[in-house]
Order: C-alpha cells, then sequence, then structure tokens
C-alpha cells in the first residue's frame, strides 16, 4: 500500500459496503431497541459474511470494514465489531472443541459474544482487576464484578478475565471461556449515552474448569492485549467513519444552506473550519492505515502504533462531529438528526478499550522503551 492509498479493489470493495450498509443494514439498525443486542441486524451481518471477515481478515481489512459501515450505520458496525471482540480470543486462544463449539455461530450472527473485562475500580489498567478465580478441585470459583461490558446481560457466552494468583499484576490473570447459563451468573443492563448494549456481570461462584480457560494459566493478560492491539487501529477506523459522514454532512449543508446574502461556504470563518475538519479526518485515517499496515507485517512497533492510531482517530472524530454541530446549528440538536445521533456515539470510543489517556501512557512507555 505505497504511500498509504487504497488500490482500485480496496476502494470498489468500501464502496460496496457503505451501499450495503444503507441499503440493507440501516433499515434493520432503525427496528432495533437501544440499548440491547439487535439479533436480526447480527443475523443479517452473518448472512452477509460480514462477520466471517472479521475473523479472517487481516488489520488493514478490518479497519476498512469498520470505517465503510460506520459510515451509514453505525449500529452495524458495533454489532459487528463487539463480536469480534468477543470471539476472537476464542479464535487464537482457544481449545479446538471451544473454536467448533462458538465460532461458527458467532460467525452467523446467532450467537453472540461479548468481552468482559473492565471492573468497577479496573478500566483501563486491566491489571488491576480483582475478579477472583478461586480454586475448587478441578477447577475454579468465579467471584466478584464486571461492568461497562458491552453485550451484556445478553451475550451467549463471555471472555471473561480473573485473578487465578500466579503472581502479583498483569502475570497474575487468566481468561476463561463462560457460557451464560452458568449458574450464579447473573447481569443488569446499563442506561449508557451509547445506545449500544451495555450491562454489569455478578459472578457468585461461578463454576469454570480446565476446558473453559483460553490460554495458559496466568496468560490471560497476553491474551487481552492481544485482542486490543488488533481491534484498537480499527476502533479508529470506526472513529473516521464517523468523522467522514460528520464531514460530508458538513459539506452538503454549508454548500446549501442560504446566509448573509450567499451560502455558508462562502464565509471564510466556515471554510477554513471546514478544511481542518478534513484534514484531520484524513490524517486520522492514514495513521490507522498505517498502524494496522504494522499489525499485518509483523511490525514489533504494533502497541505504540495502534495507540496512536486510536488516540489520533477518536479525538479527531469528537472534533470532527463537535464543529458538524456547531456549523449545522439547532437543526443538528433534534432527535433522529444524523448529527445527534453521532454526537451520542463519538463520545465513548474515547474511553473505552483503553481511554485517551492510558493510549498516551503506552506510546510515552514505548518511545522511551
Amino acid at each position: 500500500m505505497p504511500g498509504f492509498a487504497l488500490d482500485p479493489d480496496q476502494q470498489q470493495w468500501c464502496a460496496r459496503l457503505r451501499t450495503l450498509a444503507a441499503d440493507r443494514l440501516r433499515p434493520l439498525a432503525d427496528k432495533g431497541e437501544p440499548g440491547r443486542v439487535n439479533r436480526p441486524l447480527l443475523a443479517a451481518l452473518g448472512e452477509l459474511g460480514l462477520l466471517d471477515r472479521v475473523f479472517t481478515s487481516g488489520a488493514l481489512d478490518l479497519c476498512l470494514l469498520r470505517e465503510s459501515l460506520a459510515h451509514a450505520c453505525t449500529e452495524a458496525e458495533t454489532a459487528l465489531a463487539l463480536q469480534g471482540l468477543g470471539g476472537h480470543p476464542v479464535l487464537r486462544s482457544g481449545t479446538p472443541s471451544q473454536r467448533d463449539r462458538w465460532l461458527p455461530e458467532v460467525r452467523a450472527g446467532r450467537a453472540v459474544a461479548a468481552f468482559a473485562l473492565s471492573e468497577p475500580a479496573a478500566g483501563s489498567d486491566a491489571a488491576a482487576l480483582t475478579l477472583r478465580a478461586e480454586p475448587d478441585g478441578s477447577g475454579w470459583r468465579l467471584t466478584g464484578e464486571k461492568t461497562w461490558i458491552s453485550n451484556a446481560p445478553e451475550a451467549d457466552f463471555y471472555t471473561v478475565f480473573a485473578r487465578t494468583g500466579e503472581d502479583g499484576g498483569a502475570r497474575g490473570v487468566t481468561a476463561f471461556l463462560v457460557p451464560a447459563d452458568r449458574p450464579g451468573l447473573t447481569g443488569r443492563p446499563l442506561d449508557m449515552l451509547s445506545p449500544h448494549p451495555i450491562g454489569s456481570l455478578a459472578f457468585d461462584g461461578v463454576p469454570v474448569t480446565a476446558e473453559d480457560r483460553l490460554g495458559a494459566p496466568g496468560g490471560g493478560f497476553r491474551v487481552a492485549m492481544e485482542t486490543l492491539n488488533l481491534f484498537r487501529p480499527s476502533v479508529g477506523a470506526f472513529a473516521v467513519g464517523m468523522a467522514q459522514a460528520a464531514l460530508d454532512a458538513t459539506l452538503v449543508h454549508t454548500a446549501g444552506r442560504s446566509a448573509f446574502g450567499g451560502v455558508l461556504a462562502d464565509l471564510q470563518a466556515v471554510s477554513h473550519r471546514v478544511a481542518e475538519m478534513a484534514t484531520r479526518t484524513e490524517a486520522a485515517r492514514l495513521l490507522v492505515y498505517a498502524a494496522a499496515g504494522a499489525y499485518d507485517s509483523g511490525d514489533p512497533d504494533v502497541p505504540r502504533r495502534a495507540a496512536m492510531a486510536k488516540l489520533m482517530a477518536t479525538e479527531t472524530a469528537q472534533y470532527v462531529v463537535d464543529h458538524a454541530v456547531q456549523l449545522h446549528g439547532a437543526r443538528a440538536l433534534e432527535r433522529g438528526h444524523l448529527l445527534e445521533h453521532l454526537y451520542r456515539e463519538v463520545r465513548a470510543p474515547r474511553i473505552y478499550e483503553g481511554a485517551s489517556e492510558v493510549q498516551r501512557t503506552i506510546i510515552a512507555k514505548e518511545l522511551y522503551r
């Protein structure tokens, strides 16, 4: 990908995805209930083969997929991404029986996956989690709480990270695949700003065995970081897709909105702001593509590049959407307006999968390493 320019096939694929999202997925998303898993939308993503692409594509293709879907249907993008986030640890670290049981269902959109890492006192600091996995004969009992878990409490299984105590900090964490019907596992939905489903989970002695483990004992932090290093650049791609949608809407609005004897675009203050929005969006896009390319090529610098991509893209999307709202005026604040929707959607990515401050910490540590 010389100069980070997409080749014609990639450009055509992205165009098809945007059309597909607008024509096939947007109507299903509109029928969904905010804060609930949209199973018909997931089934459509499976039927169209898009969920399968999450598990068979490289990082760059994943970014192109997420960016293109986000441009026309953020709900479809998020549903797809959450399946990947919850299912990727099974793909990379699961046993053959775990993969055979769950991955075909996830790829078809029949089983809902979730990535259960965050806790009330351990959000971005994943090494500080306190969910306990206490030895119990041939297995463990999980006791504690997870919160701000996307797709909870409606997921069919959870990738859960718990402290098994091999060592302190990150080295004492083990990953488990926990089906939602395990005794002692309960959950409740949370009423959040973002429209996608998110909730808390309570573990009251939930039984797990060695057959439920993902990866080696004490290797859970590595399982989590492998997943996040892949998905962080594509969170940036999600943000770029939203920024581009806001920018496109702003170009149409400012070119046609009458103001002061002309149109808004005739005002230098407006046209310069739009130019800044476009420049920042393109810069974020290129940083995301560069990080994805580094992941695909096995570059050892992936943690720094992934953190930079997520940081730049999510902060840029917030800037672009906010200024798009300002240039549209009061109409952008009406419930149901594209920018009202994007304004609610764009805030969360600056926090989840590592807040912007955490990304800056990762970048600094990698620079000084």
